[in-house]
Formats: C-alpha cells, structure tokens, sequence
C-alpha cells in the first residue's frame, strides 16, 4: 500500500497526521486525492443518468422543442473549453515531466487534470446538450454534485490565494470551474422550458375544455415574468416596462399583467387536490397532511430559494476572512503584488453574489406565500360552499372571513421567513469559526451568550403562542359581532340599538386588546434581547479574552466585530421570525380545523340521471337538521312528484315547509328513508338573495344571453315596465343584498332567475307574500299556470287562494305531512285544511270588504308596477354613475400624511419621538463604542481592563435605551390602535343608511379584519423598525466617509442616484399597493355574498362558477401584490450594487494609501461596517417597503373614519317630554336618496291623531316604506318638516327619536345568541314577561320544545327559525317596548292567515291606546284602520277613513281593493 503511494504521490507527499491540512493546498497529493474521488462518483452518476434516460415519446419533445436555448449554449461552450483545458493542462505536465526527469511519477501531478478534464467535458456537454433527453431528477442529483464539488474546490483555492503565497494556474481554473457549475445548475432546472406545460397538465382549467391554455398564455405575452430569458429574470430587468408606465400614469387595473399559470390558484388548488388524495389517509384532514401537501406542491420553488440563501450565507461569510487580509495588506504585509487588487475584485464579487442570492432567495420565497395564499383562499372558499348545517354552527360567516382576509395572509408571509430560521442558525456556526480564529478560546464566551440568549427567549415563545391563540379568538368574536351588526345596521338604527351593539363591539375590543398587549410585549422582550445581543456578546468575549490573557488587536477585534455584526441583522430577525412562526401556526391550525368540518352530502339526492318520470321521490323519510335522530326535523316524509305535477304546500309557521323543500336541495342530513331527487333544480328562496351587480346578471346567473328567452321571462315576471324607469335599463346596478330594492321587487327577480334557468324542478318558497294582490295574482297565473305549464312546480304559501288551482295540497303541522290530496278532497276531510280556510275568509276585514264590493263593480286594474330604484333614480344624463361605486382610493403620492394621520393620536408624536430619540442614541453609542476600540485597541498606554470596562459601560447605556425604545414602541401601539378603531367603529355606527346601501359588505369587512390586524400587529414596529434601520445605514456610510473621505466622491453622486431610484420606484409601488388593497375587498366581497346566498348556489348547481370566478378575484388580488414585491426586490438589487460599489471603493482607497496613513483599528473600523452596508440597505428598503405596504392600510381605515355621519345622537337642550308621543303632523315633506336624485316624496301632508289606527297603501314602489324611513330619520328631508306632539323631529336627537318608535319591519331579523337576547336585547325585562311575550305572539310551544327554554340558541341570521317564526320574534320586541307609536311594515307577510289573525287582534288590544300606523299589501289589514293613507309616485292621493274611501268612486284605495277580492274571487 506504501508503495502504491509512493508512485501516485512520490516520496515527498506520504502523509503524516500533522500534515493533514495540507489537504486544503491545490497542489497536494491529498487534494488531488480528493478531486479523482468526486470525479468518479460524478462519472457513476453521469452513467446512470444516460443509461436510464427517458424515451423521447414519454417526454413529449418535439422537433421543435430540442432547439438548445442560449443559456444551454453558453454553458457548453464554457463547461466544454473548461474541461479542453483541465485536459491540455494535465498532458503538458506529463510532456515537461517526460522532457526533464524522463519518469511519470508521481501521478498525481498530471493524471487528475486529465481525468478532471475528460469527467467535466463529459458532464458539460451530456448536461447542456442532451438534457432535454434525461430524467429530471438524476439530471438535478448530477449537476448539485458537480455545483457542490466545484464549490468546494473553489473556496479552498481562493482561501489559499488570499491568506497562503500561492497563486497558480488552478485557483482560476477552480473558479471557473464554480461558475461553469452554476451554468449546469441552471440549465437543469430552467433549459428545459418545453417541460413547463408538460409538468402543469394537472392544472387544466376548472371550466374549460382548452388544453392549450399553458401554451396560449405563455405566447400572449400578457406575463412579462414568463417570457423574460434568465438573466432578465436573475437582474428583474422583465419589471421595467411595467416601472416606466408608473412614472407615465398613475397605474389602475387595467396596467396590471396576469398571473403565470403555475402561480394561479386555479393551478395551485387543482395540484393540491391532486398531491392531497395521495396522501389522505382517512376523511379527517390532519395538519401535517395540509402541510406536506402544501410542500410537495411548492418543493421546487423552496429548494431553489434555500440554495439562494446558502450561496448568500456563504457569500456573506467571506467577508470577515477579507477583512483580515486587508488589515494585513494595509500593514504592508500583502503575500503578493497584486493582491490589494486580487482582494478588491473578490470583494465586489463577493458582495454581487450576495445581493443576486438574496434578492433571488427572497423574490421566490415570497412568490412561494403568493401561492400558499391563494391556495388556502381557494380552499376555505371551496368548503364554505360545502359545509353541513351543523358546521355552520361552529363557523360563523365572521370567522371564515377572518380565515380569508387574516391567517390566510398571515400564513402567505411565512414562506418569505422559513429559510431565515436554518441560515440564522449556519451563519452563527460559520461565525464561531471564523470568531474561533480570532479570539480562540474566548470564543467559548461568545457561544455561551448566545445559547443562554435563546434560552432565555423560550419562555417568551410560550408565552407569545398562548397569547396569540388567544387575540385570534378575540378577533374572531368581536369580528363576528361587527359583522352581524354591519349586515343588519337598518334594524339597529331602527330599533336605536346602535349605541348597545357599539359598545357590545367595545367590550370585545377591549378583551382583545388585553391579548394584543400581552403579544406586543412578548414581541418586545425579544427585540430588547436581540437587539442588546450584539453588545452582551461582544462584552462576554471581550472579558473572556481579559481573563484568558488572550491579547486584543486590531485585526482579531475588527474581525471579531465584523462577524459580529454580519449575523446581527439576522439575530435581530429572530423576533419577527418567531412572531411570524406563532402567527402562522396558530393560523394554519385553525384553518384546518376549520377544513375538516363535515360536509353536506347531496351526492345521494341530487341524481344525474333517471330512467322513470319521477322528479321527487320521499320513502320513510326522517330529516333533522341536528343531525340528531331524536330530535327530528321532519318525521316519516313519504311523497313522490313526477313530471309536470304541481304541488302547493301550507301550514301553520314553523311546520316544516321550507324544511321540505330544504329537503329537497338536499340540506337537511338524512337519518332514516331515502330522498332522490331526479332533474335540474331552480330555486326561489322565502328571504330573497340578489348579487351585486346588474339586474341582467342576476336574471341570468351564469346562463349565456338568449334575447326572445330573457323578453319573455322579464314579461312574464311583470318586469319591463320597472325596466323603463330604469337610467340603465337591465344594465342599472343594483346594491349588495338588493338594499336598492323593494321586498317585492327582489322576489320577482329571483322568480325571473328560476324561470330564465329552464330547470326541471322548480321549487318556490312563498315568493308572492312580498308583492300586492294585483301583482301576486298576476305572477301566479302567468308565472306558475303558464310558464311553468310543464314543469314539476313546489309552491310553499300561506295565500289560500292559490289552492285550487294545484294538483296537490301538503298539509303540515309539526314535522309530518298531515295529509297529502287535491283541493276539492283535502277540503272535504281535512278539519285542520278548512280551519285554515275559514282563517282566510274571516281574516280581519273581509265582512267590510265583501259588503262594500258586493255593490261594485269594478274591473281589474292592471296598474302600474314601479321600482323602488325608481323612487331613487329616474332617467338621468349619461354622466349620472351607479349607485354602487367602485372602491376609492389614494392616489399619487400621499407623502407624510397617512403617518400623520397615524401618529396623530393620544400624543402619537412624542411617543414615536422618544422611540426614535432613544434608538438614536443608543445607535451613537454604539459608534462610540466602536470608534473608543479602533482608537485604543493598539495604543499601549490604555491597559485591557480600561479598554473593556468603557466598551461595557457605553454599551450599557445603549442597551438602556434599546429598553426604553421597545416600551415606548408598545405604548404607542395600544394607544394608536385604541383611538383608530374607536373613530373607525364610531364612524361605522354614525354613518347613514346610504352609506351602507351604496357600500358593498366585504369593502367594510376586509377593513375591519385585515386592514385593522395589521395596524394592530405590524404598522408599529415596522414604523420603529424603518426609522431604525435606515438610521443605522446612513450612520454606516457616514463612518465610511469620516475615516476614508475619498469615498465621498462616490458616496455623493451615488446618494443622488439612489433618490432617483426611490422617486422611480415609490411612483409605481405605492398604486401597486393601493391597487392590491382595494381587490382584497373584491375578493371578501364576493366570499361575503356567496356566504349568503349559498343555499341558492348549491340549488342551482352554481358552485364552480362561483369557485372559479373567486380564483380569478384571488388572482386579480395576486397580481399588484406578486408585481409590488418585485418591484421592491429590482430597487434593492440596484441599491446593493451601489452599496458594493462604495464599499469596494472604500476598500482601494485604504490599501492603496500609503502604510501608516490609517490606523489599523480604523480600517477595521470602516471595513467591519463596510462589509455589513448590503445588508443593511437590504433590511432599511425592506422594512421601508414593508411599512409603505401596511401604511395603506391606515389610509383605508381613514376613508371611513371620514363618513359623514348621521345627526346627533342626543341633543342636551332638545329632550321630548316623558309623555311624548302620540300624534303626527306631515307638513309638505319631500324626501330624495340623493343629491342630484329626483323627490321620491313630493310634498305629502297629512295629520295622524294619537290612538289612531293608520294603514298606508299604494302600489309596490309607490313610497309607503320611505315615508317610513323619513318618520325614522334614516334619511333626511329635502323639503318639509315632520312635527310629533308638535316638536319637529329634526330638531331632536335620533336616539330619543328612535328609541321612542316602535317598528316590526319587512325583513325580519335575529341575531347570534340566545332567544332572551333576542327578544330583549338590552336586559330590560323580566322572564315572566319575556315567557308573557312569547305566549302572545303563538312563540311559546315552540320554545317550550326546546331544551334550554330562553337560553335556546339562535343561530346567526336567525337561519335556524322559520321566516313566520322570525317574524313572530320581531313582533315581541315591539310588545315588549310599548312605544306609543308603532310602525309595522309588512310584518305579517310570511305568516300565514289564521295566526295573522291572531296578532291582529293582539296588536288592536295591546296597542289600543297607541298609534298604529301599518304598511300592508293585505288589504284586509287595514280595513279596521281609522284612517288610510294611499300614496302614488310619492304623492298623497287620497287621506280618509277605509269605508269612506271605498264608497267613493275611482280612488286608488277601491282599485286595490277590488284587485285584491277579484283576486279572491278568482281562487273561490
């Protein structure tokens, strides 16, 4: 074996174990030893890759495909001549070997150049060229052994070149070597690019057959990113355009370039759908397979942002190493001639392959979060269209809106911070050695203080995770409470409950902001620890190296300090990282709670296909919405529909029947029986859901335009008429929730939805109870009898008239069908069907209406149906906008203000100033720390002891302040977050009723959720974390000016620079941020609506194209966000570069000064701070960026601090008396919804005597809830006055106007808790007159059925009660209060009659004394009224007592009346 070595390594090179480390020496026999060992592990691998390469047809490569891209070409060139040369080289040196000694030996010297040579021209040409050919994964094994290999080698040659006296031939062929590496590595993972569309056919799109959409948008060239070549990629020059059209125009929608399609959520739910049912395990999703799908769906991006951070790390690390060298060339002892120059250029290019790496690590990792983002948006919207009734309710529609504007984003930030937690801790490893070789043992020391750091910190994990669990939960309740006050803000402002639900909202914040508090100073303790870190660490090793007798130098102090402050910054990141981390998990944990919720199962009852004519077939059927078998919903349902059969279903409220056609959809879970349901589904709901946006796009709900299908369904559904009177005709938009429509008019477009959708089924949820007589009369006989001549039609009413005209009748009482026949027979057998009947004909009124018509003879009146838009809006000029209007926001630059607006609080300002103040400080005493070691470090007049006692003391100081700095900043956080969301909820609850009528809900809820977490989480520190860090770079570069002042005469046109790039870049980052904010309301806008309407979407079997048009408002939103962070990662690169510029420059400067001119401690001084300027200006335009990004989002909240608010609440001087009121007087009052809007009341005068019973009447549209409205004060007259017991109403509060009211409105109203908050809201009232209440009101066997009584729950919107029941709520609120004045506006409509008749009388006897004034479509409602007022196109037609008004001849009064019993007539 000796002899062996002796021939390959000669006599010379047998190692010994004390010259082991000659193994780090180029020309060793050990480093030659070295290289043939990876050689031929890269030869094993470069055969296996061609050996089992993949055939051309499974890889899918043209012709046209194998076309070598410039990048492959590029490298063959290098990596082939690169291998030539190690070749040629290695046969030189056995032809001079040969010519001198005439012997080969020993071998080492020429053997590996030549097998070097042949292994990487065999590497460099099978990977460039024939790449295309090989499997992917070998392919990427080959080219990271050859990258790790050569990079290896190349270190080793440029440390010896640097710190050795050696520099040959090899040391720049091992450089050369690395960067042919880098080319292979390259070319492996983006050469290929044929393979892009190959790799995605997993992300088909959702709805469209095109397989070609990969390759279609990949040649569209509307994705700069996608088509730009790699060096455009690597330098962010693909941004440019995009930049200058920012500095042109002020950037909108419109500029902003689509998505790459693997960035899109289409293709990342589609892929991790793919990557999840692999994996699932059972139906119960777990975290860790989220995660792991989440993983192997991003692996490839995280692999290649994590080998950008280890090239950044071990670019970083060199500094320090080249620190020394120069100490030691500037004290003239450079190893060879050139080596101030060598030393310089590996400077540069140390500090370019740090920025390229850093700005490559960060740009993909955050494109990364962009995915996971959108992906979990996708996912949660996806389930929320899928969740069970009993997930519904454990998940708020508040809470799953928080899962998308809050932890979903909260987890797309984790991915940017994932590889900071390795390389934080591979940088302190690399830091030990190199701080090993300059302060030995003392190093020790160092390590100690850092681990008992990270210690001490532990706790304060704990602590903070504990902590943000529980703000979350906060979060969720006050969130859920704003949401449910914001959706239903007309009732509470009715009601005057505004400033109970407010401070209801109060309570939660302040529970909230105790979670918040304990957060922020959890947050606070670790930037005081790691902040302070530097100088506990540099004082522990300093005084170690006292003790020890290790002397202090310049050169092993600077190197020290160096190091140090290189892995400060990333130190100093460890707060945001584990902040980041806890947010993140505590979100990810969460929204997989919230993903492995049960689901409905429709599968079973929606069948595709049918060989019978059965449309609905019920067997032995028990459904409960529980779930619960013993406590069913519906008990034994046995039924079957066929083709054309029409079926009305009736009852008293509460029996059942919406729970029936629930059935049907499939919502209610099935506990025993079967329910099949064969055919499409159109589906009229009792409580009207209609989309923002146009009645056109409401009408057709996703089906294509067919113009003689849609006229007919508009004629059908007694919609042209309302058309007309529209300025934008179907195109007119309407609000969220229709707000700008009547109960009427909602209901015949939702009958226009059904019928334009030409379903199979059409199931019809007491549509007409909404509209007049006339128009319901009209409906049914052209809507039901002929439209849907031929269809299978379920009609739930409470309008006996209808009967007759059905197939069958389901009567339900309790959770059964009683009894199941036609008209003719029900009536004959069933006792229960004629009391209803008889309940018809004796409803209150119709003695008077049969007397008084008997004698008439009056034809049917068409009339006129008018919209309530139209009140609002007529025909306007073509400038006239919609009602709802696109987000405002910012434009241009906004300067200082919003920092103003945010600091200007509660002494904002002076707390912000002693934080900065005492940053400030303390970043001079760490200077003067510095300064007080480079002055003295090699003086021998100042002992050791003195040298570190001041060093400690100063650093004292500063850490002081560093404490006093993290205190402030959390007493300005609390104080700042308090005061804005009180203006924010005060200013919510103050706004008028148009604001919340032209103002979509998800624009208000994505401020109150995400807007309002990240000023409470992240505007502050990031506020004390920019002003830090772009402190800390300007003091930087002035220590580099002050000890080398030739560095000005770059620093200064370089300042001058940078200003540019700043101004270039904000003119486009700040709209891109603007725009990102307003799409994120679009995106929680249509969540929000979709939420709502989900039983509808379901029926209609809607869900994917509501999945996908969400995908494409998650990418519309991805989009400014995706371009916003390039865009910061093109400005930091270019200022990196200048940063290297300077420092490189500094550098010349100092060793080509003459020896002696500087203080070694000096240039250590300057270069330590040099050597850490990128990294600086990396963290100050970040945390610049990061603060402009969540500054707007105070801008957003200032938009609405600013509503104009509503009249005074309370006016001290104005109270009514205690007595008041009884009577109301209309003087000439004209209302209109707008200021450049027509009257909608146009001068209606009239006097309602206290005790008096008033109807109001008119057709739908006509004005009746306006006035309503204008009693209330929910909009302001343009014109007259309202006096009450002779004071005027606008001259008193609106909380002692409204709290005196009373009202039973049109939509009936529940809130989340409990049936005692309900009815009693604010504790005002015993249980006995609670359970007195209920009995009134046919309410108390229903809550007796319940097991909790009054502590029964009701869930949000009161989902769980029945539209009758909810109404019946409505109706004890208003006994309860006793208001001398009470408003019922339609209040009876979703009841049937025989319980209507009932709460007549109760409402005559209890409110005998009070003044009663009803709108009412049910004319026997008013006929015992004293008076009745008819209203027409906003005006008083007629004002006089029922009987005198039907006597006379052609009122409008009589036409209703006749309408309504011709109506009668015509079911009789």
């Amino acid at each position: 074996m000796g002899n062996l070595w002796t021939v390959f390594c000669g006599e010379s090179n047998i190692p010994r174990v004390a010259d082991l480390i000659i193994l780090t020496r180029p020309s060793s026999c050990a480093d030659h030893v070295l290289i043939l060992c990876f050689d031929i592990l890269l030869l094993i691998v470069n055969l296996f890759t061609i050996v089992f390469k993949k055939s051309l047809k499974s890889s899918n490569v043209t012709a046209a495909t194998c076309r070598l891209s410039s990048l492959q070409i590029v490298s063959a060139i290098l990596n082939g001549s690169l291998g030539l040369v190690y070749l040629c080289f290695g046969v030189w040196i056995l032809e001079e070997k040969l010519r001198k000694t005439r012997d080969i030996a020993p071998l080492h010297s020429w053997t590996t150049f030549v097998f070097h040579g042949l292994i990487w021209l065999l590497i460099g040409l099978t990977v460039s060229v024939q790449g295309t050919r090989l499997r992917r994964a070998s392919l990427r094994l080959l080219t990271f052994l050859a990258f790790l290999f050569s990079g290896v080698t190349c270190g080793f040659s440029l440390y010896i070149a640097i710190l050795g006296k050696e520099m040959r031939i090899k040391n720049f062929l091992d450089v050369l070597s690395f960067i042919g590496s880098c080319l292979l590595l390259l070319c492996t993972y983006k050469g290929n690019r044929h393979q892009g569309c190959d790799d995605n056919d997993i992300r088909d799109p959702l709805l469209s057959s095109s397989s070609d959409d990969c390759k279609t948008y990949s040649s569209s060239g509307l994705n700069p990113f996608t088509e730009a070549s790699f060096w455009s990629k690597l330098t962010f020059w693909w941004l440019n355009p995009l930049l200058k059209r920012g500095t042109e125009k002020t950037l909108s929608d419109e500029d902003m370039p689509s998505l790459h399609v693997s960035d899109r959520a289409e293709s990342c739910y589609l892929s991790y759908l793919e990557i999840l049912d692999r994996r699932k395990q059972s139906d119960r999703l777990a975290e860790s397979e989220v995660l792991m799908t989440i993983e192997l769906r991003n692996w490839r991006e995280i692999v290649i942002s994590g080998f950008f951070a280890l090239l950044k790390v071990i670019s970083v690390s060199a500094g320090p190493l080249l620190l020394k060298a120069f100490i030691k060339v500037a004290e003239g002892n450079e190893s060879f001639g050139y080596a101030p120059y060598i030393l310089v250029a590996t400077l540069f290019l140390a500090k370019i392959v740090e920025s390229i790496s850093q700005r490559q690590w960060y740009f993909r990792s955050k494109l990364v979060g962009l995915r996971v983002r959108s992906l979990l948006t996708a996912v949660i919207y996806q389930k929320q269209l899928r969740l069970s009734n009993s997930a519904k309710l454990n998940q708020s529609s508040g809470q799953i809106m928080n899962y998308v504007t809050v932890d979903s984003y909260r987890i797309g930030e984790f991915p940017f911070w994932l590889h900071q937690i390795w390389t934080t801790s591979l940088q302190l490893c690399l830091a030990i050695v190199i701080l090993f070789q300059a302060v030995g043992l003392a190093t020790i020391a160092s390590m100690a203080m850092i681990i008992l750091i990270i210690l001490c910190n532990s706790p304060i994990g704990k602590l903070q995770h504990k902590f943000q669990s529980k703000l979350t939960e906060a979060q969720d309740e006050r969130l859920k409470k704003m949401s449910e006050a914001i959706l239903n803000m007309k009732v509470l402002k009715l009601s005057a409950w505004e400033t109970h639900f407010r401070e209801v909202v109060e309570k939660l914040r302040a529970i909230e902001e105790k979670c918040l508090c304990a957060v922020q100073l959890c947050q606070a303790n670790y930037s005081v620890i790691f902040w302070s870190s530097s100088f506990l660490v540099s004082s522990a090793t300093f005084a170690t190296c006292y003790f020890l007798g290790v002397p202090l130098s310049s050169t092993n102090v600077f190197t020290f300090v160096a190091t140090l402050q290189l892995v400060q910054e990333p130190v100093r990141l460890i707060p945001d990282v584990i902040a980041v981390f806890i947010q993140a998990k505590v979100a990810f944990s969460r929204i997989v709670k919230f993903l492995g919720e049960p689901e409905l199962e429709t599968a079973s009852v929606r069948v595709k296909s049918s060989l019978s004519d059965t449309r609905v077939s019920f067997q032995s059927a028990d459904l409960s919405w529980d779930e619960n078998p013993l406590r069913l919903t519906l008990r034994n349902i046995s039924l079957g529909l066929k083709h054309g059969d029409k079926i009305a279903v009736c009852g008293e409220v509460g029996s059942g029947k919406s729970t029936l056609l629930a059935a049907i959809l499939g919502e209610v879970p099935i506990t025993a029986g079967t329910v099949q349901v064969h055919g499409t589904i159109a589906y009229v709901s009792q409580s009207a859901w209609i989309q923002t946006g146009s009645i056109r796009e409401n009408i057709l709900f996703g089906s294509t335009f067919d113009n003689n299908k849609y006229q007919d369904t508009l004629n059908k559904c007694s919609l042209l008429k309302d058309l007309e009177l529209l300025p934008y005709g179907d195109l007119t938009e309407i609000g969220e929730r229709g707000v700008t429509l009547s109960g009427g008019q909602k209901q015949r477009i939702q009958l226009a939805r059904a019928m334009y959708k030409d379903a199979d089924i059409y199931l019809l949820d007491d549509p007409f109870s909404a509209v007049d007589a006339h128009t319901a009369l009209s409906l049914f006989n052209e809507y039901v009898l002929r439209a849907l001549s031929t269809k299978t039609v379920v009609l739930v009413t409470h309008q006996v008239d209808f009967l007759r005209t059905f197939d069958y009748i389901l009567f339900m009482s309790d959770g059964k069908i009683l009894h199941a026949a036609p008209y003719p027979q029900l009536l004959a057998t069933s006792q229960e069907f004629r009391d209803l009947v008889n309940a018809h004909k004796e409803t209150a009124g119709s003695e008077m209406l049969s007397e008084v018509t008997s004698s008439r003879n009056c034809g049917s009146s068409s009339g006129e149906i008018r919209k309530k838009y139209a009140e609002m809006e007529v025909k306007t000029s073509e400038n006239d906008s919609q009602l709802i209007k696109k987000e405002e926001r910012e434009v241009g630059d906004s300067g200082l203000k919003p920092y103003i607006l945010y600091l200007n609080h509660d002494r904002g300002f002076f707390l912000f100033s002693v934080a900065a103040l005492s940053h400030l400080i303390s970043l001079v005493g760490q200077i003067m720390q510095n300064t007080w070691m480079a002055a003295n470090v090699d003086d021998r007049n100042v002992t050791t002891l003195r040298l570190i006692v001041v060093y400690l003391l100063i650093g004292l100081v500063s850490a002081l302040l560093i404490i006093c700095r993290s205190i402030s900043t959390v007493v300005l956080n609390m104080k700042m977050s308090r005061a804005l969301f009180s203006q924010l909820l005060m200013a919510l609850f103050r706004a008028p009723m148009s604001f919340y009528d032209s103002t979509p809900l998800g624009r208000i809820l994505s401020r109150v959720s995400s807007d309002l977490s990240v000023v409470d989480l992240d505007v502050p520190f990031s506020l004390l974390s920019a002003t830090a860090m772009t402190s800390n770079c300007y003091s930087y570069m002035v220590v580099l000016a002050v000890i080398t002042w030739q560095v000005l005469l770059v620093t200064i046109p370089m300042i001058f620079i940078v200003m540019r790039l700043q101004r270039y870049y904000f003119s486009s980052a700040r709209e891109l941020m603007r725009i990102n904010g307003t799409t994120k309301s679009l995106v929680a806008n249509h969540l929000a609506e979709s939420m709502a309407g989900v039983i509808t979407i379901r029926a209609f079997e809607e869900e994917d194209r509501f999945f996908a048009k969400y995908l494409q408002l998650i990418d519309t939103n991805g989009s400014p966000y995706f371009h916003y962070f390039s865009a910061n990662e093109w400005l930091i690169q270019r200022l990196e570069i200048l940063c290297a510029t300077v420092l490189s420059f500094a550098a010349l400067c100092m060793v080509l000064l003459p020896t002696g001119t500087l203080r070694s401690g000096f240039i250590g001084m300057s270069l330590s701070y040099g050597l850490a300027l990128n990294s600086i200006v990396t963290f100050s335009i970040n945390t610049q960026c990061l603060l402009s990004n969540y500054i707007v989002s105070v801008e957003r909240l200032d938009q609405y601090m600013r509503i104009p608010s509503e009249a005074l609440e309370v006016i001290e001087e104005n109270h009514p008396p205690i007595d008041w009121p009884t009577h109301v007087i209309l003087v000439g009052k004209q209302i209109r919804y707008r200021s450049n809007s027509p009257l909608v009341l146009r001068g209606i005068s009239c006097v309602f005597e206290g005790g008096h019973k008033v109807g109001i009447v008119g057709r739908t549209g006509s004005g009746k809830t306006t006035l309503i409205s204008a009693l209330f004060r929910l909009v302001e007259p343009a014109g007259g006055k309202i006096l009450v017991d002779g004071v005027d109403i606008s001259r008193i509060g609106l909380h002692d106007l409204r709290s005196r009211l009373g009202i039973i409105p049109q939509d009936p109203t529940l809130f989340n808790g409990t049936v005692r908050y309900n009815l009693d809201p604010l504790g005002e009232h015993t249980e006995q007159e609670l359970l007195e209440v209920l009995g009134k009101c046919q309410l108390k066997e229903a809550i007796g059925e319940k097991k909790n009584g009054l502590d029964s729950q009701v869930v949000e919107d009161g989902s769980n009660w029945s539209m009758g029941q909810r109404q019946l709520f409505c109706l004890g609120r208003a006994l309860l209060r006793r208001s001398k004045i009470l408003v019922l506006d339609e209040a009876t409509a979703s009841i049937d009659n025989a319980t209507d008749m009932i709460l007549q009388k109760i409402i005559r006897t209890e409110f005998a004394d009070c003044t009663v004034i009803t709108v009412a479509h049910r004319i026997p409602t008013v006929m015992y009224c004293n008076m009745v007022l008819a209203i027409s196109e906003g005006k008083l037609v007629e004002y006089d007592e029922p009987m005198n008004l039907m006597k006379r001849e052609d009122t409008l009064f009589g036409q209703l009346v006749q309408e309504y019993w011709s109506h009668h007539d015509s079911a009789e």
